[in-house]
Parts: structure tokens; C-alpha cells; sequence
């Protein structure tokens, strides 16, 4: 049997903060970056996972990474269900790792990346794309996957079954439909805080020219400006186009209903990360007041009993996953899980590096094998970053295009890490200041 005789983490980083790339209400100054790991076995091929951070949290994320190799050195290559279900529960089990969570935060996090290495490993081993390689399993081998401790309130084992069951019909279709017809994507391009106006508008109009159905735009600096600017995008986009708006947590309760009061004459689609997203309640009181505005979130939801309770509580009306926040796919499956039994859409984050990459293997794997539909449903498009990674995420005509290489395609290349690697790597002693 072959095994994983070594994992090794690297600190990768981007300068984005240069061209206020990625610039927010809460985040000013980002520069990209992946906490990367690589497992690596004696029998061929690897197996590829990151972390996303943006800057000086990636010391902390890439030591916690490294922590957990005691319980991934020397394992058996994992090749189904069944060693992947047994590898997250090792080390989410972990008691002395646990307290710095439990399951939540930096510690998760760490989870999540070798977590998702594994699955990339196995997906490569089985010569298909994550999205595929999932699809394949059984609804009895993707239950087992899941940790349904503190879920059986609101999903039970049966009930996820069901749902599995229920998508069995028309399988072979979704994926035919996939394949020929790619996923729906949106486009937060135009919209970075740090924009002028002149970008705005010139990145907005090249958004609906290349296809996208709704863009979004960053707001919570100021209110004038905020006015200004979403007025800008509806005149640029017209009518038909849905803008979406995004605060980044930036606000308490009463200040995101009376911002978005004044920014509702111009029709945004959802309000996304209005307030704290530990704050169950104070979504629910948003959602409540500034309907029809749908309010989204979950970039920043630490896990799945939180997204139970958002959805227990009708606090949101989209729910945001993201492929390196929780504890890998394992968990994310939990969160589809939820969503479908709620019937709330799933519209993934994917503003960072690598997360474009990885959000689609899941937002298809939901429309093939979980949830079976694409209503209301788009995966967020970030157009930076693409380049580094040996199987890019494409964008064609406003859709995702199906993956095709195998694994989860998280592997960047080579010269990228020799690269941007910190502190050492060229970009950055040659640009130190």
C-alpha cells in the first residue's frame, strides 16, 4: 500500500496590496496568500491543499499546518470514503489541538488544507476531477463522510441519505449538462473598495460584455460614497443586471438596515457579511428589515454548526461556503447538506487565491450529486491570481468551465513557489522596502 512519507507547508504570498486588489471596508491592504501543502508519497503522484490568509496571518496558519503532521506522515494513501472520512475525523479528534477551537478558526483552518490535500491526492490517484471523483460515490459512502454531531437537530443521517438519493435521478444528465454548459459565475472584479470610479465603470461594462449575469461591488467605507458608486454600477449595467453588495462584517445591526435603506433605490441583489458572521441573530434582524434584499454570507463562518443555525433561523437567504475556512470537503459536504435540506442556493465565496480554483469542484459536485439544481445559484469570479496554478479556473461567456484535470486542483506551479514564497523568494527581496 502506498504511503505519505512526508508533508511539507510553504508560506506563499502575493503582493496584492500594491493595486488594492482585493481592497475592503475591513481589509485595506490584502496580499494574497496561501498557506500551501503538499503531501507527498512513495508511489506517485502528490497531493496538493492551501490555506487562504491575506499577509502576516499566514506565519500562524502555516505553523498550525505543520502541527498536524503527526497524524498524516506514514498513513496509507487515502483512496475513498472511507480513509478520507477516517483521516478528517483523526484530526479534528485531536483533544490538544482541538482547544485552540474546537473547530473553529486557525486550528480548522489547518484541518481544512490537509484535509482537502487528501482529497486532492485521492482524486488524482482515481484519474478524475474532485467534482467527479465525489460524484462517483455512493450516498451511503458521501453520509459517511460527515460528522453529524451537533447536526441531528436540524439534518439527520436519513434525511441527508434521502437527499443523496433523491439526486441519483438525472445524475448522468447534470453532468453531461456540466461538462457541455459549465456553471453560472458572477463577477466581483469591478468592484474592490479601492477602485476609482473611472475603473468601476470600465471593469463594469466589461463584466456584462463578457457575460455576467450580476457583479458586486464593496461598500461600508462611506455612505456618500457608497451611494455614488452603486448608482454609478446600475447606470453602467442598467436594469437587468443584479448588483450584488458586499460589507465585509463591517457594520452592527441597526447601521447595516439603515445603510442598505439608503442604498435600496438601486435595487442590489443581496447584501453579503452585513455584520460579525458569528452573529446568528443579528442576521436574522437584518434579513427581517431589509427585505426583499436578500442578505448572504459564510466566507467567515467557522463551521457547520453555525451554518446551522443561520439557516435554522432564517438569517440568510444565500449561503457562501468556502473551500479553505472549514474543515475541508468533509465538512463542506455537511454544509451542502443543510442548504439543500433548508432549500436555501449556495453561491460560493472565491476572493482569494486558489479559491476559484477549488469553489467549483464543489458547486458542481452540489448540482450533480446534492442538491440537483442551479436555481439561483452562481460561483463568485475573481480574475486574479489564475495563472500560478497548473489548472486554472476559466471563465467563458459568464460560466465556469467543468474541470477536466485530476485532483482538486489546488497545485501550483513550481516557478510561482519559487517565486513568491516568503520571506525568501525573489518577489520579495527584491522588492523590500
Amino acid at each position: 500500500m502506498a504511503k505519505i512519507v512526508a508533508m511539507e507547508v510553504r508560506d506563499v504570498r502575493f503582493p496584492t496590496s500594491r493595486d488594492l486588489d482585493g481592497s475592503d471596508a475591513m481589509n485595506p491592504d490584502p496580499d494574497y496568500s496561501a498557506a500551501y501543502v503538499e503531501l507527498h508519497t512513495d508511489a506517485g503522484p502528490d497531493g496538493y491543499g492551501l490555506a487562504f490568509t491575506i499577509g502576516r496571518g499566514n506565519d500562524v496558519q502555516a505553523a498550525a499546518i505543520r502541527a498536524l503532521a503527526p497524524h498524516v506522515v506514514g498513513r496509507d494513501v487515502p483512496e475513498g470514503a472511507e480513509a478520507l472520512g477516517a483521516l478528517s475525523r483523526a484530526l479534528v479528534g485531536d483533544s490538544q489541538f482541538r482547544w485552540l477551537g474546537p473547530e473553529k478558526g486557525v486550528a480548522h483552518m489547518a484541518i481544512g488544507a490537509i484535509v482537502n490535500a487528501a482529497w486532492d491526492l485521492a482524486a488524482r490517484r482515481a484519474g478524475l476531477p474532485l467534482w467527479k471523483f465525489a460524484s462517483r460515490m455512493t450516498p451511503e459512502e458521501l453520509v459517511s463522510l460527515v460528522d453529524f454531531r451537533y447536526l441531528s437537530d436540524a439534518l439527520t443521517e436519513q434525511e441527508a441519505l434521502d437527499i443523496l438519493r433523491a439526486a441519483e435521478s438525472g445524475k448522468a444528465e447534470r453532468i453531461a449538462r456540466i461538462e457541455a454548459e459549465g456553471y453560472r459565475a458572477y463577477s466581483t472584479s469591478a468592484g474592490w473598495l479601492g477602485y476609482s470610479d473611472a475603473k468601476l465603470v470600465r471593469l463594469a461594462e466589461q463584466a456584462v460584455a463578457d457575460g455576467f449575469e450580476m457583479i458586486k461591488l464593496k461598500v461600508g467605507g462611506n455612505l456618500e460614497d457608497d451611494v455614488r458608486r452603486m448608482k454609478l454600477a446600475r447606470e453602467t449595467v442598467g436594469a437587468d443586471i443584479r448588483v450584488a453588495v458586499d460589507a465585509n462584517q463591517r457594520w452592527d445591526v441597526s447601521t447595516a438596515v439603515s445603510w442598505m435603506t439608503a442604498l435600496a433605490p438601486f435595487d442590489p441583489y443581496w447584501i453579503e457579511e452585513p455584520t460579525s458572521p458569528d452573529d446568528v441573530l443579528g442576521h436574522a434582524a437584518i434579513a427581517k428589515a431589509v427585505a426583499p434584499i436578500r442578505v448572504a454570507t459564510g466566507e467567515h463562518v467557522q463551521n457547520r454548526v453555525v451554518f446551522k443555525q443561520l439557516l435554522q433561523a432564517h438569517a440568510i437567504d444565500v449561503l457562501q461556503l468556502d473551500a479553505a475556512r472549514v474543515g475541508g470537503v468533509n465538512e463542506n459536504l455537511a454544509i451542502l447538506l443543510l442548504a439543500a435540506k433548508f432549500g436555501v442556493p449556495v453561491c460560493p465565496h472565491a476572493g482569494g487565491v486558489g479559491l476559484c480554483e477549488l469553489v467549483r469542484h464543489l458547486s458542481m459536485f452540489d448540482f450533480v450529486a446534492v442538491s440537483g439544481s442551479d436555481e439561483d445559484r452562481s460561483i463568485e469570479w475573481v480574475d486574479h491570481l489564475h495563472d500560478h496554478f497548473t489548472d486554472p479556473a476559466v471563465v467563458r461567456d459568464g460560466r465556469y468551465l467543468a474541470p477536466t484535470a485530476p485532483g482538486f486542483s489546488a497545485r501550483m506551479h513550481d516557478a510561482t513557489l519559487r517565486r513568491f514564497s516568503f520571506p525568501d523568494g525573489p518577489e520579495w527581496t527584491e522588492n523590500a522596502q
